[in-house]
């Protein structure tokens, strides 16, 4: 599972905070930074044939997005969901680097205590 992105430790206490909240409907979890990206946990039943780069530079794009809702009346940007037809996608930045995790449906609730435990996990790895 190492990356050299990230120690051994570190993956893997990030897949296991992220399969504490979501359970069994963890689909994937993927580390990234500006430059590069690693992907953490993949479930078994999936193909490893997903374009994990190509999301990456999409997720990237959340980087700006910290700075981009700086002044708004909404408050500090937090996380973002993406749908898709077969998952969902929840994406935490925190600083220079990020976590996306896929999962099965699920509720608000849940994403929302994901995206704190991630955010959690991330702001640790910057201190």
């Amino acid at each position: 599972m190492s990356t050299n992105l990230l120690s051994d430790e570190t993956e893997t206490q990030l897949v296991r905070t992220a399969r504490t909240v979501v359970g069994d409907g963890i689909r994937s979890v993927t580390y990234f930074t500006p430059d590069d990206v690693a992907q953490l946990y993949l479930r078994d039943d999936l193909e490893a044939d997903a374009d994990v780069a190509g999301f990456a530079d999409t997720e990237r794009l959340g980087f700006r997005s910290q700075t981009d809702y700086d002044d708004s009346e909404l408050g500090d940007y937090n996380f973002t969901i993406r749908v898709f037809d077969h998952g969902y996608l929840t994406r935490v930045i925190h600083d220079d680097h990020g976590i996306f995790v896929t999962t099965d449906p699920l509720t608000r609730d849940r994403f929302e205590e994901l995206a704190a435990a991630l955010h959690e996990e991330l702001r640790a790895i910057a201190d």
